[in-house]
């Protein structure tokens, strides 16, 4: 009977996010639920998983995993939170800008803060920010409480987040980083020539 069981938990998708090697990153379990089905015969109960996995450096994604065990429903919410990753840009341990983004009922706003501030944030949404890397924040959750919404409620804030960077190349004015580079080189050529003509 033993072996059954584990040829049957060595088959299909179980056995994929059970033997699948952990890339490097900080995975956070946000909230497990436990769900129940109404069948013919009684309740059919399983689990759901919301899970954050981040690199602490202005990388983190977020997914949702279902399955009958707590274990198996981490690993596939990390499998996918994995595969749709988002980057935005950190700028001092903090965003760059001030945002507010919306789920469903659920709405997140998010404002830089100086440093030493810490995360100032709810459940969900700190724990996504504390993988993401983010150092010091101020955010307030508006509506729903639910923690799934709150959680893609920060992601769509994630999103959105532009550097300055970003903003200037969409207005065609980043000219910044060109300029003292063009006017170094000239200032470099000149020495080697009047070596060569001594």
């Amino acid at each position: 009977m033993l072996n059954n069981k584990e040829n049957k938990e060595a088959k299909g998708h179980k056995a994929e996010f059970q033997l699948r090697a952990k890339p490097e990153g900080r995975t956070t379990v946000i909230h497990v639920a436990r769900t129940a089905k109404v069948v013919k015969g009684g309740k059919r109960f399983g689990f759901r998983a919301l899970v954050a996995v981040g690199d602490g450096n202005g990388k983190v994604g977020v997914a949702i995993g279902k399955a009958n065990q707590v274990q198996f429903a981490v690993s596939k919410a990390e499998f996918q939170a994995r595969k749709n990753m988002v980057s935005f840009p950190l700028l001092n341990g903090t965003i760059p800008h001030e945002i507010m983004g919306c789920f469903g009922s659920s709405k997140v706003w998010m404002k830089p803060a100086a440093p030493g501030t810490g995360v100032i944030a709810g459940a969900a949404v700190r724990l996504i920010l504390e993988a993401a890397g983010v150092k010091n924040i101020l955010s307030k959750s508006i509506g729903s409480t639910n923690s799934c919404n709150l959680a893609y409620a920060t992601m769509e804030c994630l999103k959105a987040l532009k550097s300055k960077k970003d903003v200037l190349q969409a207005r065609g004015k980043y000219v910044e980083p060109e300029t003292p580079a063009e006017e170094a080189k000239p200032a470099e050529e000149a020495p080697k020539a009047e070596v060569k003509g001594e």
